[in-house]
């Protein structure tokens, strides 16, 4: 039986990470033929990597090599090109000792540099992308309008105006384009990883058809490389079993179902005093329970590199008397075993930032979302999720961190009443879409026979 071995080289930091070994991990369950190889990273700044990394048990199939991380002075998103010349090693290593090429290269979406070592070796890349098939054919488009047209998207001067993007059937509002594409720092970066997308081979993308069928309808028209959903791809089971979850999880015990709105910003979601205190007046007037992720942010200096830390005294940051005034309704925590406690029966409701895999996670679970973004891609997946796919309620689509203004609490309280509404569309909408979300990965569901057109292709790679 012919065997295959793939080399996977996901950006450093846990998410990144996490999510292309879960994909590692089905690829591996899939078809027992393949063999993979995940080159590690561990940036200095990212305090989750060490107790994720415990977790990474090697098998026969899947190992996993560690490279220490050539830290830049700066953070951009071309923080793999220094890594190139010890992963061109690291595969030379590879090949002398099992002394058959790779049948290709699985390279993170920020990992493009890495094309040029499959080349060198005669391999042929293929990217994961850990965010949504909406995402990636916006990128596409903004990268053509560039590139062929001279048209920059972020110069769109009127907030008002509507743009006609090939990904969505509803108009776009400049207002809620993504923060990625209007930061100059970023944006010529995320050009320079999209021209090299059409480089790739194919795109493995973390979504799936019955979630985002007129986008990868989309996709297949231009002169794009075959894309793969092969979604949902989560990290269900990783979430640390230890004395803060079995309390957390325990309170939720003793709440009736769908009975608490659930606020957390992410791995890197932290806001400012201000908008803590017009967040806690909404969850006042609300009167609904909740239980709310909230931590500090990191100094000015270190918001690109650092993570949150959690407050020593909560009072110093809330209004007066609010802990008192929602004792027995509400719970403030700190770190959050998320996937936890979005599959407890007593969660109704998510007010999320709209990053990809917490969004994933809550449609796996079916719990309705009040999209919040704060940065990066997160607008364009909030205007996704609300007016595309009627899957969440609005707090403030075109909210954007970097501007600082401060939501009002009469807006919140609207998208926490919105999104807890028992019998809404949305909530129904959720539960669909969960149902669904668990179908694709069965025999014969779409993702699964996505990943075998890909399996198939990676299997031809070593047949000519």
């Amino acid at each position: 039986m012919k065997k295959v071995e793939l080399i996977f080289v996901p950006s450093p930091g846990v998410g990144h990470l996490a999510s292309a070994v879960e994909a590692a991990k089905l690829l591996l369950h899939t078809d027992d033929r393949i063999s993979i190889t995940v080159f590690v990273f561990k940036r200095s700044s990212d305090s989750n990597f060490t107790a994720y990394s415990y977790n990474l048990t090697t098998t026969p199939r899947l190992r996993f090599f560690n490279l220490p991380m050539v830290e830049s002075q700066t953070f951009n998103l071309d923080y793999m090109e220094p890594q190139t010349p010890q992963v061109r090693q690291a595969v030379s290593n590879l090949f002398s000792t099992s002394g058959s090429p790779p049948a290709g290269f699985v390279l993170d979406m920020f990992c493009t540099p890495m094309m040029d070592v499959a080349r060198e070796f005669g391999v042929p890349s293929y990217i994961y992308f850990a965010s949504n098939a909406a995402f990636l054919g916006f990128l596409f488009h903004v990268q053509l309008l560039r590139d062929e047209h001279q048209i920059d998207l972020a110069q769109a001067k009127d907030p008002e105006a509507e743009l006609t993007l090939p990904t969505f059937t509803k108009p776009y509002p400049a207002r809620v384009l993504p923060s990625v594409v209007l930061q100059k720092e970023f944006l010529s970066s995320v050009l320079n990883h999209t021209r090299r997308y059409r480089e790739a081979k194919g795109i493995l993308v973390n979504s799936f058809t019955e979630l985002e069928s007129h986008v990868l309808d989309s996709l297949s028209q231009g002169n794009n490389p075959p894309v793969y959903p092969v979604g949902p791809i989560l990290n269900l089971g990783s979430d640390e079993n230890n004395s803060r979850k079995k309390e957390i999880m325990d309170w939720l015990d003793d709440q009736p179902s769908s009975s608490v709105v659930f606020l957390c910003f992410g791995s890197k979601g932290a806001l400012s005093e201000e908008q803590v205190k017009e967040i806690a007046c909404a969850l006042d007037h609300s009167k609904h329970r909740f239980l709310w992720s909230l931590r500090r942010p990191p100094p000015k200096e270190q918001t690109m590199i650092a993570y949150p830390a959690e407050y020593e005294n909560l009072e110093e940051v809330l209004p007066v008397g609010f802990l008192d005034r929602t004792v027995g309704v509400g719970k403030i925590i700190g770190w959050a075993p998320q996937t936890a406690i979005l599959g407890h029966p007593a969660i109704g409701g998510f007010v999320s930032h709209c990053g990809w895999n917490s969004t994933l996670e809550s449609l796996w679970f079916g719990v309705p979302i009040a999209a919040w973004p704060l940065r990066a891609e997160q607008q364009l997946n909030a205007f996704e999720l609300v007016k595309e796919l009627e899957l969440a309620a609005e707090i403030k689509m075109d909210y954007r961190k970097e501007d600082g203004i401060i939501v009002k609490a009469e807006e919140i309280e609207r998208g926490i009443r919105c999104v807890m509404e028992q019998d809404s569309k949305i909530r129904k909408n959720a539960r669909e879409i969960s149902e669904k979300s668990k179908m694709v990965l069965m025999e014969g569901g779409s993702s699964i026979s996505a990943l075998n057109r890909f399996i198939e292709d990676v299997m031809d790679n070593v047949s000519k």
